[in-house]
């Protein structure tokens, strides 16, 4: 029986908090400035993900010509291709993390309008934790276009590099 008389006071006490549309207005309000940042953050997994998708594919064929000793300039490039596919892995997931914070910091300021133990905490080391992946993901973007633009030359030498500092 006290247990029934609890939830309904519970249920009566968060219907009591909401039933104010000011205040359901106001969380909405709050809530959709990260939803910007996450639209940005989806526009930025997508270019992400097809770069990473052209890295792969041009990994793959150089590694089946690599396999079928067609040699090729080309092949050099290999060192530097797997190291941006693996900037740009990191930025996905960076972005694609960001992107799950960003979704939580939302649903957690609105529920925190309208339950007794305050969140504000909470939500400022999700919104820090959030800010902190979406630096990385682009501080991986950088590095991997760094690499994307150099010359073909400059790339086979920094390849060349990267396999002997790999093999030695």
């Amino acid at each position: 029986m006290d247990i029934l008389l609890l939830g309904s006071s519970v249920a009566g006490d968060l219907l009591a908090r909401t039933s104010s549309t000011a205040r359901v207005q106001q969380m909405v309000q709050l809530s959709l400035t990260p939803a910007f940042l996450l639209a940005a953050v989806g526009a930025f997994l997508n270019v992400m993900n097809q770069r990473l998708t052209w890295i792969v594919d041009r990994i793959h064929l150089l590694e089946k010509m690599d396999e079928a000793d067609i040699r090729d300039r080309e092949v050099e490039e290999l060192p530097v291709l797997r190291r941006r596919r693996r900037y740009a892995h990191l930025a996905v997931n960076s972005s694609t993390g960001a992107g799950l914070l960003i979704c939580v910091v939302v649903g957690t300021t609105f529920v925190s309008a309208f339950v007794r133990p305050p969140l504000g905490t909470l939500v400022a080391l999700l919104w820090i934790s959030a800010m902190t992946l979406v630096f990385a993901a682009l501080l991986c973007f950088l590095l991997e276009t760094q690499l994307a633009t150099k010359s073909s030359r400059d790339t086979r030498l920094l390849s060349r590099k990267m396999a002997d500092r790999d093999t030695g």
